[in-house]
C-alpha cells in the first residue's frame, strides 16, 4: 500500500459519483460569486478533498514540483482554492488547490 493517493481524476467511478452530485457548467458564463458557489459545491462534494491530488482541500498538497511563477497573474495564490475547469471545453471539473491548478497548468497544459 502506498502513502500517495492516485489522483481523484483518474478514479473514475469516483469522478462518476462527483459529476452526479455536482452539475458541472460552463465556467465562462459564470460571475464571480457562482463561480464561489460552485467551487463550494465541488468541495462539498469531493468530502473536502483536492480534485487534482486527494489531499485535504483546506491543507497543502503533498507534492511540490517547482512552478515558474512567471506564468502567472500575480495575485493567483491570493485563492488557496481554485475551481477547475477544462480550458478546451469550458466545462467545470471540480475543486482544486491553488498549487495544483499551477502544476496542472504549467505541466500539463490543463
Amino acid at each position: 500500500m502506498t502513502d500517495t493517493p492516485k489522483t481523484l481524476s483518474d478514479e473514475s467511478a469516483q469522478e462518476i459519483e462527483w459529476l452526479e452530485m455536482v452539475d458541472a457548467s460552463k465556467y465562462s458564463t459564470l460571475n464571480p460569486w457562482e463561480r464561489i458557489r460552485k467551487r463550494n459545491e465541488y468541495i462539498k462534494a469531493q468530502n473536502d478533498k483536492c480534485w487534482y491530488c486527494g489531499y485535504d482541500i483546506y491543507g497543502e498538497p503533498p507534492n511540490k514540483p517547482p512552478i515558474d511563477w512567471s506564468l502567472f497573474p500575480e495575485n493567483f495564490l491570493k485563492y488557496p482554492i481554485h475551481l477547475q475547469h477544462d480550458h478546451e471545453t469550458d466545462w467545470t471539473e471540480g475543486a482544486v488547490h491553488a498549487y495544483c491548478n499551477a502544476v496542472m497548468w504549467q505541466y500539463e497544459g490543463r
